[in-house]
């Protein structure tokens, strides 16, 4: 009865103090206090609700047998950080999207291109992650390197279509002036249309970290070695091992969460002209 209470008591806190939070004037911190004081309030729910109701843990484990795991697992979890999210997800990430920029450039350059690689880009997006994997996995080996390529092809067509809607993103008008003043294609390029382009190529770069992480942890399922966290999550649901599994996906929430702050902090700082980034 007490963890009902709790949860209860919980629940009724979080949603008054983000109700307040809602109110106040719109400022950096607000805007930090509310998404924290609500995940700390379905933390605490959760909590409440599997002990009140004697939920099994392999279940739903409870948030403080998640929190054990991790402090009593931290070298295997680093260890899956590290081939996983450092060599699978972001070797991938960074090869894919800066193959998927500078292809947005050749295609701007020479519009013939548009209507050749855009299908294919598209062509390629479609085909299921796996479906592709074991391909990679047979191509690339079991090491990272396949995981790899599974995010180039993951985070390739949402920057290139980004990027080249972007370049596309000055008007007429703007790109008239330019040749008033006898600009040619690269000066035009790097002083209006690659600025007016950041929002557009940001957008891609937020979507890509989300789809590098997934990409990376479930071509993980389909073959790896002795390591990773696609790897440890397989195995350990074999195992019933909920808690570890639970830890995994708990540390990759984190990464992906932070990977996206990341580009969104270094977003406010390169477009802070956009609209969006006033406030």
């Amino acid at each position: 009865m007490f963890w009902v209470l709790f949860a209860i008591v919980a629940w009724v806190a979080g949603l008054s103090l983000n109700v307040w939070l809602a109110r106040q004037r719109p400022s950096r911190w607000a805007a930090l206090a509310a998404p924290i004081v609500f995940g700390l309030t379905l933390i605490a729910v959760w909590e409440g609700v599997v002990h009140g109701f004697d939920i099994n843990q392999v279940l739903l484990p409870a948030p403080s047998v998640i929190a054990a795991r991790i402090a009593t697992s931290l070298d295997i979890l680093w260890i899956d950080f590290v081939q996983t999210v450092i060599k699978g997800a972001l070797s991938g990430y960074i090869i894919g999207c800066g193959a998927a920029f500078l292809t947005a450039l050749a295609i701007d350059r020479f519009p013939f291109l548009q209507r050749g690689l855009l299908p294919v880009g598209n062509f390629v997006a479609a085909l299921p992650i796996i479906g592709m994997a074991p391909i990679m996995v047979m191509w690339f080996g079991f090491g990272w390197q396949s995981k790899a390529a599974i995010v180039v092809v993951m985070v390739f067509f949402p920057m290139l279509v980004n990027t080249v809607q972007g370049l596309q993103a000055s008007d007429a008008m703007q790109r008239d002036l330019m040749r008033t003043y006898a600009a040619g294609y690269w000066r035009t390029l790097l002083k209006l249309r690659l600025p007016a382009a950041m929002p557009f190529v940001f957008n891609g770069l937020k979507i890509g970290t989300t789809l590098a992480l997934i990409g990376a942890i479930v071509a993980e399922f389909f073959g790896s070695p002795v390591l990773g966290m696609g790897f440890r999550i397989s195995t350990s649901v074999g195992q019933l091992a909920l808690d570890l599994v639970w830890a995994e996906i708990v540390v990759a929430a984190i990464a992906g969460s932070a990977f996206y702050g990341i580009m969104a902090l270094i977003e406010g700082r390169v477009t802070f002209w956009h609209p969006s980034q006033r406030t």
